[in-house]
């Protein structure tokens, strides 16, 4: 052997040791280098974007791309490339199993091919590739995705190469993995405002329209829709009926109504859970409406046990609706649930209250026409009558009955109780009292037949507290019975007092005699009938205005007219209320004689 050429032998040898020792140091620092800059964020589009730049260092690609697994690990898809045409990259996929990247996802080896035109696995995505390497991102023993360069050189990736990024994909596994738990957790944290923010939105809409348009809106920020139909259940025609339709952001005519059980809205609303279809065209529960959708998910609206409607999301895309999707609309279909329920209420009540209005208003212009006015006849006596209900329809009373031409029964009445039914009460008193005029019962008697009468026809917690005078003109006299009402004040000889009369209420015992009380009046002498709404209006404080005030005010504005007193006395209580809400019924009727 040449001396020559074992020195020769020798140095290459030699020289082989060292840049295999040289390129271990450099795989190993370039895995340091590479493990710390993928584990120093937990963005994933910044991992992978920091992971390209680094590997380019050292190994000089042209195309580069991480592909993970989608579709339930049917396909591989692009999350990340450099050197492809954006829609190629965001619309490739990569069944499992085909192609360079799809053979090392489904064999978890990397493949390192040298010429690409004589490999019958390579997708012709690229014209101008010649080699490519792909290693399968491995973690805990199952890929997640697939780590690929490709070169438009022949037989461009080493086998050190091969080893560097087969070492980094594992690395580079577990940072992705890291990275997209952190994003999903994010994500959630992320809906679970939004949900938040779009509940309180929802639950203050109370107009069922208005919500319906608001949650379409909503559900856009939460997943981004292609078809969206908000089906509300009929009860008593037992289908669905479309309220909203959005095709691409616009407002559609959808099919105007679905029966119950029909489609896959009727199979969400008879299994009353998500019922998610991957590709439509292979359920035969399917109704074909939109010729373009390929994914369908409806979403069942619960309130109570029971299905008041359905959320129908659908998509050109086949399996498009994932978990994530179910759990985020099954949240935000329960909240409009309730929010629907609630407006449905709101609405209820008000067309109940609307109604409730017309009627009371009606109620209280008949209850207008029932009270007479003050007679024009000549008594003797300047006459002023006053009512003010705490509600739409009062549970005073007055009323006048025409004797004759010089006798005038003069009455005034509070039914217990406010509002509808106390008027009513009231309408039949005053009935009762008409029937009985022309009798021209003076006033104990009259008390003591119309107490008969309704004590016949008693209702359960209903009383009335009436008050009811005789005034003869000729003989100018005043006969006067109290049954329970507030105690009538007579102004006469320069100071005001209670004529003190009492008795039972009427309807409340069968067999009541009531006393009577007569006195002989003289021009200038002034008789208050009143409600104990007068008396017991209270102010701020909790003080009441009193009998009191009242005696007093009629002393010292004796000399006014009866309409003139009528307006102070109601003026001079609303003045010590504060003009407060009434709380009881304000009924006063003032006889001043002539």
């Amino acid at each position: 052997m040449n001396p020559a050429n074992e020195h020769t032998q020798a140095t290459a040898t030699e020289t082989t040791a060292t840049e295999k020792t040289e390129i271990s140091a450099e795989v190993l620092s370039t895995l340091a280098e590479i493990g710390e800059e993928v584990n120093s964020s937990l963005d994933l589009g910044e991992v992978l974007a920091r992971t390209a730049a680094l590997i380019k260092r050292h190994i000089d690609y042209e195309i580069f791309g991480v592909l993970m697994l989608e579709g339930d690990g049917a396909y591989l898809k692009h999350r990340f490339s450099i050197g492809y045409a954006r829609e190629l990259a965001d619309n490739l996929l990569v069944p499992i199993g085909q192609g360079i990247t799809g053979t090392a996802a489904a064999t978890g080896h990397s493949v390192r091919v040298s010429d690409t035109s004589k490999d019958a696995r390579y997708i012709n995505a690229i014209e101008s590739v010649r080699s490519e390497l792909a290693v399968p991102l491995m973690l805990q023993g199952k890929c997640v995705g697939v780590l690929d360069i490709q070169s438009r050189h022949l037989d461009y990736f080493t086998p050190d190469q091969q080893s560097i990024l087969t070492l980094l994909a594992s690395r580079l596994a577990v940072a992705i993995d890291n990275a997209r738990l952190f994003q999903r957790v994010r994500a959630q944290a992320e809906t679970l405002l939004l949900l938040n923010e779009v509940g309180r939105e929802t639950s203050s809409i109370l107009d069922v329209e208005e919500l319906l348009r608001r949650a379409a809106e909503q559900i856009k920020r939460v997943i981004d829709y292609q078809i969206l139909s908000i089906m509300l259940y009929d009860e008593a025609q037992k289908v669905f009926r479309h309220r909203v339709d959005v095709k691409h952001g616009q407002r559609v005519q959808g099919k105007m109504r679905v029966a119950a059980s029909e489609g896959i809205v009727g199979a969400a609303a008879v299994l009353k859970e998500p019922v998610v279809v991957p590709d439509v065209t292979v359920d035969s529960r399917y109704l074909m409406v939109n010729p373009e959708t390929r994914s369908e998910l409806a979403i069942p609206m619960m309130h109570k046990g029971k299905v008041i409607g359905v959320l129908d999301l659908e998509s050109p895309q086949l399996n498009y609706f994932t978990e994530d999707h179910v759990q985020t609309l099954s949240i935000l279909g329960a909240n409009l649930a309730i929010a629907l329920e609630n407006a449905r209420l709101y609405e209820q009540v008000a067309r109940d209250e609307a109604r409730l209005e017309r009627d009371l208003q009606a109620a209280k212009r008949i209850q207008g026409a029932l009270l007479r006015p003050v007679p024009t006849e000549d008594f003797g006596l300047d006459i002023a009558a006053r009512y003010l209900s705490a509600r739409e329809v009062c549970g005073d009373l007055y009323e006048f009955l025409r004797y004759g031409p010089q006798q005038l029964g003069i009455a005034l009445g509070d039914v217990s109780g406010k509002g509808t039914a106390a008027a009513l009460y009231g309408a039949v008193a005053i009935g009762i009292m008409r029937s009985l005029a022309p009798q021209k019962l003076q006033p104990a008697e009259l008390l003591k037949q119309m107490n008969q009468i309704v004590g016949e026809r008693r209702i359960e917690g209903r009383f009335m507290t009436a008050c009811f005078a005789t005034w003869q003109r000729g003989r100018s006299k005043l006969r006067v019975a109290n049954a329970g009402q507030s105690q009538p004040l007579l102004y006469k000889d320069g100071r005001c007092d209670k004529i003190a009369l009492t008795g039972f209420p009427l309807g409340i015992f069968e067999e009541v005699s009531y006393d009577e009380w007569g006195v002989s009046l003289n021009p200038g002498d002034i008789l208050v009938f009143h409600s104990d709404g007068i008396a017991e209006t209270s102010n701020s404080e909790g003080q009441f205005f009193g009998t009191e005030k009242l005696r007093l005010l009629i002393e010292q504005q004796h000399e006014v007219s009866a309409t003139e007193m009528a307006d102070l006395i109601l003026r001079e209580v609303d003045w010590f209320a504060q003009s407060a809400p009434l709380a009881d019924d304000r009924t006063l009727v003032v006889l001043k004689v002539r």
